[in-house]
């Protein structure tokens, strides 16, 4: 534990706390509010662990009575909350039977004859693996990276050897920038998704998994095909022939042997998980219950384990901190203070049309991402006003909903610390920061231009505007 950064997050809570609550908010808000910023400075600073932290101001905020011990329990019961904590266990599965770094190895021996096809292999596994895996880290550092590690040392091409440009450089980063997109695709591929899909319900906007998927699929599948070409363009590798990359992948294909009984029966449940995703909706079955069913049926048929449920601490880490997070934005919104800071700022903007108010205040979300570390800090600290601005100005709220849970994810294109997998990509030193920086920079234009152009065409077929 870092005793000066802990010593930072309480300062700035204290300070918060002693300044009188404004006219027209309830103290008890006020507490709350204080509690919540020492939570997100916490968060970003880490003085401890996340979920710590966020024990820590459940405990804090009890304890000054602001919150009722049910109040602060509450978040527990939320049906997001178990449905990030199942998608971990999703996850884990994949990992365990080996079919991710399976499917990783077949898109290498049908696009690796090419730099630029070994790239779209990698964006390729992310995006089938995207749906299940709600973390970036998990699929970009423990699945496509090991592999992307292991191909291009065996292409000659390492920062440890000072070859990275051969083509370790131009991958590393094209990886991590599909991972970015992926994540924006589908509600259960990151684990801040659900939370904006909360927080935005809680605003009176509803977001299945199958609205989310089908708005993101069009800009989705644009921003994949076009930025690693960008990237090739901007950033291109000294060889752009790899004939023995299939080669590579099929001897791996041929260690691992034909498919296990367990790889097929998580494949048949990964594919029962999303057709059930899709239609649930129509079929009146939601989300969470889809996730925690296809959890039960990797148990019955044993491609989990209960031992393996206990040891994804990842999983249960997330689940107590994302359920702290949700019962304080709950909270805030219940007593009135997303409302009245709601009602004083969108004063501040007149009479602008919602289109040019709406991209202008998505522009600023975006880019402030600079300051952040996480998705997670940023989407609990700022999701929610950003949309209360964006239905005060009159944009249509699913629009407003949704393009901000997209950009929730896009802007972690920006820098080497932007998500968790960032610190593992650029960690192998493939590609350097000043390269990083400048190209992130470029590729978040690139992305904003197809989600705010193509998107909001597709979007307008779709109805959400």
């Amino acid at each position: 534990m870092d005793a000066a950064r802990l010593g930072a997050v309480v300062l700035v809570g204290a300070m918060l706390w002693l300044v009188p609550a404004p006219a027209g908010v309830e103290p008890r808000a006020w507490q709350l509010l204080a509690v919540f910023v020492a939570t997100m400075v916490g968060i970003v600073l880490r003085p401890m662990p996340m979920g710590a932290t966020a024990f820590v101001a459940t405990g804090v905020a009890v304890l000054t009575g602001t919150l009722t011990i049910g109040e602060a329990t509450a978040g527990f019961g939320s049906t997001v909350v178990w449905l990030v904590v199942a998608a971990f266990f999703i996850a884990t599965a994949f990992v365990k039977t080996g079919l991710g770094t399976r499917i990783a190895y077949h898109f290498m021996r049908v696009l690796g004859r090419r730099s630029l096809g070994l790239a779209y292999g990698f964006v390729a596994t992310d995006l089938v693996l995207a749906p299940a895996i709600p973390s970036n880290t998990a699929r970009g550092g423990g699945v496509v990276y090991p592999i992307l590690k292991s191909l291009c040392v065996s292409l000659g091409s390492d920062a440890a050897r000072g070859t990275e440009g051969r083509i370790a450089g131009f991958l590393t980063f094209t990886a991590y920038q599909g991972v970015v997109v992926t994540s924006a695709m589908f509600l259960t591929a990151m684990a801040a998704n659900p939370l904006a899909a909360e927080l935005a319900a809680q605003q009176g906007v509803a977001i299945s998994w199958a609205l989310w998927a089908a708005a993101a699929s069009v800009p989705g599948l644009l921003s994949l095909v076009l930025v690693p070409l960008v990237v090739y363009r901007l950033y291109p590798p000294e060889i752009s022939h790899t004939p023995e990359a299939p080669a590579l992948a099929r001897r791996r294909l041929c260690e691992m042997g034909p498919m296990s009984r367990q790889e097929w029966t998580l494949l048949a449940v990964f594919a029962f998980l999303l057709a059930l995703w899709i239609a649930g909706g129509v079929l009146g079955v939601s989300a969470t219950a889809t996730a925690l069913a296809g959890v039960a049926a990797m148990l019955v048929t044993g491609v989990l384990t209960w031992d393996d449920i206990l040891d994804e601490r990842r999983g249960w880490d997330t689940f107590v901190w994302f359920a702290v997070l949700v019962m304080m934005a709950t909270q805030l919104g219940e007593l009135g203070l997303l409302a009245w800071f709601s009602d004083r700022v969108s004063g501040l903007l007149g009479d602008v049309h919602w289109i040019p108010a709406f991209v202008t205040l998505s522009l600023i979300y975006f880019y402030v991402h600079y300051l952040f570390a996480s998705n997670t800090a940023h989407v609990s600290a700022m999701y929610a006003p950003f949309l209360a601005l964006a239905l005060a100005v009159g944009t249509p709220p699913a629009l407003a909903a949704l393009l901000l849970a997209f950009f929730s994810n896009l802007f972690a294109s920006l820098t080497h610390y932007g998500t968790a997998a960032a610190p593992i990509l650029f960690g192998s030193g493939n590609v350097d920061i000043i390269t990083w920086w400048r190209l992130g920079a470029l590729i978040s234009v690139v992305n904003i231009a197809i989600w705010l152009g193509a998107g909001s065409l597709w979007w307008r077929a779709l109805g959400l505007w």
